[in-house]
């Protein structure tokens, strides 16, 4: 059993990196600053760099409990930052709307996205898992995690609270799991500060990056029954907001 040491050295490990990174980002941008900026629901101009930050020290962190984990959380922020750079203009929203676009030949970025996390997640969730059932499981609730994040990211902020208040549950779990809702904790504290203040903002590459780390955290210690409830309660999220979206579209439209 990891001990309350393990947990608060691995949160210091995750903030430490990730504000660094934010920092290093900051000083020399890939790109270019323009590449990085978007116009917040304020109007105000904040930077991406925190998606990146985060993504790095939550990979870091998963991958303490085994590759398929990290590479899996590195994936979800890689899929984010793809949507985040080459989806910037796409106003499309749901499940429905990139996939009735690939039926068409079209291949978008939230397609991209929704592949790229899925795959990724059900290889950490075969990697977790004993037996088939919990591998499904633990695929669902890793990919349903970093797409619930990002539904909650909505005003500043939001994302990063709402992983601090799913990830210390966690904490009293038993095993790599909490030192991995650690790390997700211990990075998006490390830039909320400057997410509240609206300088910065995790896009979809922090939330998605966050989200599966606490999805990992879940998998990594929970029962077949505790991967059910929580598969359940993502997946009933996201059809609730796939929902939300067609309506919204059907009345824009």
């Amino acid at each position: 059993m990891i001990g309350p040491g393990g947990r608060a050295a691995s949160f210091a490990l995750a903030a430490g990196v990730a504000r660094a990174a934010l920092t290093a980002l900051r000083t020399a941008p890939p790109g270019g600053r323009a590449r990085w900026e978007r116009v917040n629901h304020a109007g105000r101009t904040v930077d991406l760099y925190a998606g990146p930050a985060c993504a790095l020290a939550a990979a870091v962190g998963a991958a303490r409990v085994g590759p398929a984990a990290g590479l899996a959380v590195l994936a979800a922020g890689a899929c984010g930052a793809y949507d985040d750079l080459a989806g910037a203009g796409d106003a499309r929203r749901g499940f429905r709307a990139h996939l009735t676009a690939l039926r068409r030949g079209e291949v978008t970025s939230g397609a991209v996205k929704l592949f790229g996390i899925s795959a990724a997640a059900l290889a950490a969730g075969t990697a977790l898992g004993r037996r088939p059932l919990d591998r499904l499981l633990a695929g669902v609730v890793v990919a349903g995690a970093a797409h619930f994040v990002n539904l909650v990211d909505v005003r500043p902020g939001r994302a990063g609270a709402a992983v601090l208040a799913l990830g210390a549950p966690g904490l009293l779990r038993a095993g790599p799991g909490a030192r991995t809702a650690a790390v997700a904790m211990g990075a998006a504290a490390a830039v909320l500060p400057d997410d509240l203040a609206e300088r910065t903002m995790l896009g979809d590459t922090g939330a998605h990056a966050l989200g599966a780390a606490l999805g990992v955290a879940v998998a990594a210690a929970g029962g077949r029954g505790t991967l059910a409830v929580h598969a359940a309660a993502l997946v009933g999220a996201a059809v609730r907001a796939e929902v939300a979206a067609g309506r919204q579209s059907h009345s824009c439209g």
